[in-house]
């Protein structure tokens, strides 16, 4: 560890993790990060080849759990939590903008000296992700891309929409819980209803008005015009996407996922004619609650062949 690090616990579970009961869920020391906004929390699990797992919005890294108890044998799984979200630091500031989410990502890459990463991401990760990945493309080797975007688009499903309106979005998301409680409903297919404990698991940073400032700030960041504060930043992620070419790419995807539709995995497969996608048909945004094990085998696969 470095000197910017600091661990609440070096070898037990976060003290809210266990007195919630998931410390068999979730059974993974907690590590911080400084950064210029609050301490970022992250798991650093296991030895080998990196995997760096980063998560969507209002997801956090305990939707990795399920493929980090998997790969942690033979891959050092390393999952963020993003400023906001999980057990990191909520900070009532301006910090949530998406190139922000992209400096501390790279900030930790560099603070821990990651090399030769596996980049797999979900949702909003997969913007966040690849724009670390496009700054620095020499640090990564492959990328797994699920039920995400790094390009700009238009199509944004009604329900998110409705949460964007000014002060009534807000309200909605942040006072009554609109969108974290609503994902563990809705997010899944297959998997519907998710078990409540897991429900709980997802919900647990999430509690009150201050805990949801990220939520609702993500929601709101989603850049659909050039005058959005976000707009440049995607663009750039977007354009850099050109450096990750040559780099293998796995897709895999719920196809009855609402919100990034097989549309989305079309864009990717344009982009990157050579990534390998794996469709699960009846599987929804939430793929790794839905298919855990499956996933987990498209992934290990997909490493073992591009070792």
């Amino acid at each position: 560890m470095t000197d910017n690090q600091t661990s609440l616990t070096d070898q037990d579970v976060h003290p809210a993790i266990s007195k919630a009961g998931l410390a068999d869920e979730y059974p993974f020391a907690s590590r911080f990060l400084q950064t210029e906004f609050g301490n970022i929390h992250y798991i650093d699990e296991g030895q080998g080849p990196v995997l760096l797992f980063v998560h969507g919005n209002p997801t956090w890294s305990f939707a990795w759990r399920n493929l980090i108890k998997q790969l942690s044998p033979e891959y050092r799984c390393v999952a963020i939590d993003h400023l906001g979200c999980g057990l990191s630091d909520k900070p009532q500031l301006r910090a949530y903008h998406l190139s922000q989410h992209v400096d501390r990502l790279q900030k930790l890459i560099e603070s821990l000296q990651l090399r030769n990463i596996t980049l797999i991401a979900h949702d909003w990760g997969g913007a966040i992700g690849c724009g670390a990945a496009g700054r620095t493309p020499d640090q990564f080797s492959r990328l797994v891309l699920m039920n995400t975007a790094a390009f700009r688009s238009k199509r944004i499903p009604l329900r998110i929409a409705v949460c964007r309106t000014p002060l009534l979005g807000t309200v909605g998301v942040r006072g009554l819980n609109l969108f974290a409680g609503a994902a563990v409903r809705m997010a899944v297919n297959e998997a519907s209803p998710l078990p409540e404990r897991i429900k709980k698991g997802y919900l647990l940073p999430y509690e009150s008005w201050n805990d949801r400032i990220a939520v609702d700030k993500f929601v709101k960041d989603i850049p659909l015009r050039p005058t959005h504060p976000s707009y440049r930043a995607l663009v750039e992620i977007e354009e850099n996407l050109e450096r990750l070419k040559g780099k293998p790419m796995l897709l895999p995807w719920g196809m009855k996922d609402w919100c990034f539709t097989p549309h989305f995995l079309r864009e990717f497969q344009t982009r990157f004619p050579s990534a390998q996608a794996v469709e699960f048909p009846t599987a929804g945004h939430y793929l790794f609650e839905e298919r855990p094990d499956d996933l987990t085998a498209a992934i290990r696969q997909f490493l073992d062949q591009n070792s």
